[in-house]
């Protein structure tokens, strides 16, 4: 593999280590503008500049990743009246411009719904959409597909 190859991997929060939950945090306020420098932002975390450092160009939260991105997402639903709207409703209203939709014709009460997304006109994160469509008393289940550039 070349040296300046990069390889990425999708880690659960409760997997990485304080060094870089802390850096994440620190640079949330700084994106944020709730601190003017990176010595205050590490303070307020209670992590040192020397790890802040090591992690800054190496830790993103997941949504920085989705920008300019496509993301396709399983859905398994109750047949009802109106369920499909809702969905792409919720979906339109967090920014996703919905590229292809894929059916299945219900069975035993039940469908199966893909939906491939452009995310890059998110307002919200991606973990926050996905809690939001796992709220509605209709679906049965949520995944991520994939994702990648569209």
């Amino acid at each position: 593999m070349p040296a300046n190859s990069e390889k990425f991997y999708l880690v659960r929060e409760d997997f990485l280590p304080d060094g870089m939950k802390k850096t994440l945090e620190a640079k949330k306020l700084l994106e944020g503008k709730k601190v003017d420098s990176i010595h205050e932002a590490t303070k307020r975390v209670g992590l040192s500049r020397s790890v802040f450092y090591k992690y800054r160009d190496a830790v993103f939260p997941f949504h920085h990743m989705m920008k300019e991105q496509m993301v396709t997402l399983f859905f398994h639903l109750d047949d009802q009246t109106g369920a499909l709207s809702h969905l792409l409703s919720l979906v339109a209203t967090a920014g996703c411009n919905i590229l292809t939709i894929h059916q299945t014709i219900p069975v035993q009460g039940k469908a199966n719904v893909t939906l491939s997304l452009n995310t890059t006109g998110m307002t919200i994160e991606i973990d926050e959409l996905l809690h939001q469509l796992k709220q509605v008393t209709f679906v049965n289940q949520v995944e991520i597909l994939s994702s990648g550039v569209s």
